[in-house]
């Protein structure tokens, strides 16, 4: 029989020791699969709470009142949870999509873009009471939990399958299964919410019919292919019947009737309602900037903000229009506007940076990315700031700013890569080369190099030692390789070439 090493061993004892992770769930009070612990979502919601809001359009600032009646909302309701204990918060996002979304510990937003869409506060009580029950219920640590074990599923099914001819079949139908179950959960997940979340309206008075109304409205949308719902919620809540039937079946066993507030929720959307022909404005701006139509874009700019001249991101967005004229100085003035309306939004502070940077006032353009940084870290202050760091000769700074945009992704982390690399690569050129022994069809040994740098190498050098006397031989790859390509040369030396090795000694960014 196959013998299996000590560390495949103990990879398959860390994931018994993972399965064996188990939780109660506080709302169904079923033993559940997690490797989560309580506080530890708590920590994961806490953390990650206002980077989320951030990366959203940050919080509604216009109408402080109704964060405020949102939250006295929301709290209602987590009150009425199991998970009652739960640091719970409530934000209304400065986002035109509808959406809303919960993170572990009770860290829950609600889109302005949502608000707008409902009738009235038992509607905004289904939609909040729902988001409890995905916090109270650990459906975003379990969703972590279950990621994890099929990894470590993988791993294990990857080991005991090694040197296998089936092992990539084994793989495949680990990953199709996988899927179609995450799928399944997932939709367990929305049906749980939908039920617990309607007795929580239910204990705290609200009419659990406004939750059936909801989803009836959801699933006409859907089908009427409204692509702000198809983008916000029904990405991340898919509507569908089963939820509607489901939801009938839920409010005839709870007592009917209860408060609706229409007139009281009206009052406390006043605001975005009256100002949604500025947003309205403002969603045809983006378009026309789209179409590079700058002009077109400040008209309807101007629009917006005679219409609602609070709202940072009409100001913002006036910035880029000025900036696509080539208007520096009407672009900053406009960025400077935006901050002053809305100052703890990092976007602001990103797009002056960066302008300023351009404009050449670069302590200025400092003090606007490392702000924005601190809102909300992002690949773009990053870059800059290592630009920044760069042309006063602090390559340490520079490189530490470079590493953290390296492998995020599109443009910019592939630039930041090659900085990295082209700094790094000839002290540590054996890091980016890889090299290796063969030999030809006489025996001799032949050096066969990689450049797996991600840039084009020249120069390169290696180094060929017998290991019993540290004796050595260099040799040179003439001319430059390209990322992927590789080279060789020929020793002409005849010999068992496990008694040397081979390691790259020099090589040249190009």
């Amino acid at each position: 029989m196959r013998s299996i090493s000590f560390s495949k061993v103990w990879i398959l004892a860390l994931l018994t020791s993972v399965i064996g992770a188990c939780a109660v769930n506080p709302v169904t009070g079923r033993t559940e699969v997690s490797i989560v612990s309580p506080s530890q979502a708590i920590e994961m919601g806490i953390q990650q709470y206002e980077p989320g809001q951030q990366s959203q359009g940050g919080v509604y600032h216009i109408d402080e009142d109704l964060n405020a009646y949102v939250n006295r909302v929301g709290q209602k309701l987590a009150s009425a949870s199991e998970a009652y204990y739960l640091p719970y918060e409530f934000v209304v996002l400065n986002n035109g999509v509808p959406n809303a979304w919960a993170l572990p510990g009770g860290k829950i937003a609600v889109n302005r873009g949502l608000l707008i869409e409902l009738e009235d506060e038992a509607q905004l009580a289904a939609v909040l009471g729902h988001e409890v029950v995905h916090a109270a219920a650990n459906h975003g640590a379990s969703q972590m939990s279950r990621s994890a074990l099929l990894n470590i599923g993988l791993m294990a099914g990857g080991i005991l399958a090694q040197d296998s001819q089936y092992s990539d079949l084994i793989s495949m139908g680990s990953q199709i299964g996988s899927a179609a179950w995450m799928a399944s959960y997932g939709r367990d997940d929305e049906l749980e919410s939908d039920e617990h979340g309607m007795r929580y309206m239910s204990i705290v008075g609200y009419d659990p019919q406004a939750a059936v109304e909801l989803q009836e409205t959801f699933v006409r949308l859907s089908e009427g292919n409204s692509s702000n719902f198809i983008s916000g919620l029904f990405a991340s809540h898919p509507p569908s019947q089963q939820r509607v039937d489901a939801n009938i079946a839920h409010a005839a066993n709870l007592p009917s009737g209860g408060i609706r507030n229409r007139d009281a929720y009206q009052r406390a959307i006043a605001q975005i309602v009256a100002d949604q022909p500025a947003y309205d404005a403002q969603e045809s701006a983006v378009a026309a900037l789209s179409d590079e139509n700058a002009e077109l874009a400040l008209e309807f700019l101007d629009q917006a903000v005679e219409l609602q001249p609070d709202e940072g991101q009409f100001w913002e967005l006036r910035g880029h229009a000025w900036q696509m004229n080539d208007n520096q100085d009407n672009a900053e003035t406009a960025f400077s506007t935006a901050i002053n309306k809305n100052p703890d939004y990092f976007q602001h502070w990103l797009v002056r940076g960066l302008l300023r940077k351009e404009m050449g006032q670069i302590s200025l353009a400092e003090e606007d990315l490392h702000r924005a940084e601190e809102l909300l870290p992002t690949s773009s202050s990053a870059y800059a700031l290592g630009e920044i760091a760069e042309s006063r000769g602090d390559m340490q700074a520079a490189m530490s700013y470079y590493s953290s945009v390296a492998g995020s992704g599109g443009d910019l982390g592939q630039l930041a890569s090659a900085k990295v690399v082209r700094y790094d690569l000839p002290s540590n050129p054996g890091t980016y080369i890889a090299s290796t022994i063969t030999t030809d069809n006489q025996g001799r040994m032949v050096a066969l190099v990689r450049n797996d740098s991600g840039i084009p190498t020249s120069d390169i050098k290696v180094r060929l030692t017998l290991s019993s006397s540290g004796l050595y031989r260099d040799y040179e790859i003439r001319g430059t390789l390209a990322d992927g390509q590789q080279d060789s040369v020929n020793t002409g030396i005849v010999a068992d070439y496990s008694l040397y090795s081979l390691r790259v000694i020099q090589a040249i960014p190009r």
